[in-house]
């Protein structure tokens, strides 16, 4: 009787003794690596939350680049505008320029070869000093208010024209980026002009041909 106790007893540590040994190793199977069902699912999970920032750090990136690209396109648009209105503001330069010089060639022109304004002048003061000799007047006197008021006053309007065409023409070749024939046609109105002045300035002051004399 006291044998079968005693292996009942026995029997019975014994399966105490297996059960706390496999508590303790339930216990410390976290401790020698084998994760728990939360572990491996958030070690599963891991993986995926990775794959979706760099998914979305590409993202931002492609998104970065497409902004770049849309600032380097505005600023290339922006260099073709300033670039068209430089260019126009150069083609509106250049046709001014040529304009002006056309127009100082024909001033010149105008100033050597008489004008109809300095004519309707002339006209104008002679008949001022027929008027002033009508009562009577020496022939000095009426050679100076018949023809040489007349002389000069055509003197002076032709040589107002070659004043301007000389104005005219150093203002165009003062103008930055000239074309060669806007030049040329500049540097002939200018020298024309000076000319034209010369040749009024000396009409004037009777430096060329002075007015007849009667000799007494």
């Amino acid at each position: 009787m006291d044998t079968k106790t005693t292996e009942k007893t026995a029997t019975a540590k014994n399966d105490e003794a297996a059960e706390r040994a496999t508590a303790e190793t339930a216990e410390t199977t976290p401790e020698t690596g084998t994760a728990p069902a939360d572990a491996r699912t958030e070690s599963a999970d891991a993986p995926d939350a990775k794959l979706d920032a760099e998914n979305a750090e590409n993202a931002e990136n492609a998104e970065d680049a497409e902004d770049a690209e849309d600032a380097e396109d505005g600023d290339l648009e922006d260099l073709e505008d300033l670039e068209a209105e430089a260019d126009a503001g150069r083609a509106a330069t250049g046709i001014g320029a040529g304009a002006a010089a056309v127009v100082s060639a024909a001033l010149a022109a105008v100033a050597l070869t008489g004008t109809w304004t300095g004519k309707v002048v002339s006209e104008r003061e002679t008949l001022i000093g027929q008027i002033k000799t009508s009562n009577g007047g020496s022939p000095a006197q009426q050679i100076s208010e018949i023809y040489g008021d007349a002389w000069h006053s055509t003197a002076l309007v032709n040589g107002v024209f070659a004043l301007l065409a000389l104005i005219v023409g150093f203002l165009v070749l003062t103008l930055p980026r000239r074309a060669p024939w806007v030049r040329s046609v500049a540097v002939a109105g200018a020298v024309l002009g000076g000319l034209g002045l010369l040749l009024s300035a000396g009409t004037y002051f009777d430096l060329f041909l002075s007015l007849p004399s009667t000799g007494s």
